[in-house]
């Protein structure tokens, strides 16, 4: 049986693969809809990112295939609910690099409430800049988490122990860890959070949920942070509300349109701003994360394919 993983999945997924029987296939970049359907027939488990779309003509194409993982915590990139009626189990990592995402948010909070941005680029230009000016503690400062899952609520406890305040908004009934307060709606966590950092998952529905009437609500001078979906966020009126000052800075990680392969040229209208911080989707990309995903997501896989478990499959 034949086992074909895309966009750089962590070796230890090979390794455990291949000890199961498989004849295991890694390449460094993701596939189009027209190479999967090329691709795909005579493979039994294909292995995933964010960036590898699984659509129904790639499902009807790929006759041989048993099951996806998705090496990562989305799944909106794969049609589930085709790979269902196909017979086809799809499975993800939801907890694996939970804590590379927060610690990555962590520090865009700090970089951010102390202009590192600015001041590093100033640096290398030759330029001391040495003032106090823009630069706050995030102590006693408020956090607003919109999502309040795996990722929102570990990184409500981080913050709270940093010192930070935190109020959280999620549309599912989550219990409040520490001292985080939960807010009625969202337009009230705005008005309230220093920094609002968004944790919410890439459901259609969400689609474009952060635009020009939810940055105007945003606290003046607050910050914004985005490391879950880049088609959450109109980054058009993003930039807008930082060149106008009303929002002090930003950090973001994911983009509605990434490159497909290293080095690929990547254009944002977020670029060229001060004080933002623009990251190439590295949230869950520690070394850690990415060994534990490669041997959590092949572990299932192996074991649907060695006994039908079909345990935290997603459809």
């Amino acid at each position: 049986m034949k086992a074909l993983l895309l966009e750089n999945i962590h070796p230890v997924a090979v390794e455990n693969l291949e000890k199961a029987g498989f004849e295991v296939e890694l390449r460094s970049k993701s596939l189009s809809e027209d190479e999967l359907v090329a691709d795909l027939p005579g493979v039994t488990l294909l292995g995933i990112r964010s960036n590898t779309h699984i659509t129904p003509r790639v499902l009807d194409a790929a006759t041989d295939l048993k099951a996806i993982g998705c090496f990562c915590i989305g799944t909106n990139q794969v049609d589930l609910a085709g790979a269902a009626e196909r017979g086809v189990a799809v499975f993800n990592a939801p907890y694996s690099n939970t804590r590379s995402v927060v610690e990555l948010v962590i520090g865009y909070i700090i970089s951010l409430a102390r202009r590192l941005p600015e001041k590093t680029e100033k640096m290398h230009a030759g330029v001391w800049d040495k003032s106090a000016k823009g630069s706050h503690e995030i102590r006693g400062r408020t956090l607003g988490i919109v999502g309040y899952g795996n990722i929102g609520t570990q990184l409500s406890n981080i913050a709270e122990a940093l010192g930070m305040y935190v109020i959280f908004y999620d549309i599912a009934d989550r219990l409040a860890h520490g001292n985080a307060r939960r807010m009625k709606s969202l337009d009230a966590l705005l008005e309230e959070a220093d920094v609002v950092s968004i944790h919410i998952d890439g459901r259609p529905g969400n689609l474009g949920m952060f635009g020009e009437e939810q940055f105007a609500k945003m606290k003046p001078r607050s910050l914004f942070i985005n490391a879950a979906r880049g088609f959450l966020v109109d980054n058009d009126a993003l930039r807008k509300h930082i060149e106008s000052g009303h929002i002090a800075g930003a950090a973001l990680d994911v983009f509605p349109i990434e490159p497909k392969a290293q080095g690929d040229a990547f254009e944002s209208p977020l670029q060229g701003l001060d004080n933002v911080i623009l990251t190439p989707h590295v949230g869950g990309s520690t070394q850690e994360a990415q060994e534990e995903i490669g041997w959590f997501v092949s572990g299932k896989l192996r074991d649907f394919i060695r006994a039908g478990s079909t345990a935290l499959s997603v459809n």
